[in-house]
């Protein structure tokens, strides 16, 4: 969703209030894809500041769905945004200083929403996700879900070095 800046950097500087969808339908992250599964309206206020700056304040939620880290159960994960920024148009328009991200999505006189709840996603993305604290993962062997049930693999994360030792503890456990 594009929103036209050029009432609020004309001279009379109109402010933007607005409601507006988004149709995001997914979220990519180091070369992932991530369902948006829920969307709220996105409203927006953006307003000048003065020498070329606009302040963008912006609030919305959503929900995506990410694998969960052990188990890789899908897990609905909402993230609900609420953020204000100082944007310098100059910047956006080509005087780059190699620290902004305005020209990711402010082009001209449009400001690109979707991108702009795009990068305050990455921001807020969690290090880890789990599909709960006690989640035992997946069997390193055959795949099976340990959350689900157990599996008749061998245990071979351990030492070789470590069998005769291992071959004592199953002794020592029949008897």
């Amino acid at each position: 969703m594009l929103i036209d800046l050029s009432e609020v950097l004309s001279e009379p500087h109109k402010s933007i209030d607005e409601v507006v969808g988004t149709e995001m339908k997914e979220v990519k992250v180091n070369g992932s894809r991530f369902p948006v599964s829920r969307t709220q309206p996105v409203h927006i206020h953006v307003e000048y500041a003065g020498e070329k700056k606009l302040h963008i304040s912006c609030e919305t939620s959503l929900t995506v769905i990410i694998p969960c880290d052990r188990c890789l159960t899908d897990v609905p994960t909402d993230f609900t945004l609420s953020f204000e920024k100082q944007v310098n148009t100059a910047l956006a328009d080509g005087e780059d200083d190699g620290e902004s991200d305005e020209a990711n999505y402010i082009d001209g006189y449009h400001l690109d929403v979707e991108q702009l709840l795009y990068n305050e996603i990455l921001v807020g993305w969690p290090m880890k996700v789990l599909c709960s604290e006690d989640c035992k993962g997946i069997c390193s062997v055959c795949g099976q879900n340990l959350n689900e049930g157990s599996c008749d693999c061998e245990d071979t994360s351990l030492d070789p070095r470590m069998s005769v030792i291992r071959d004592l503890y199953k002794n020592f456990k029949e008897v």
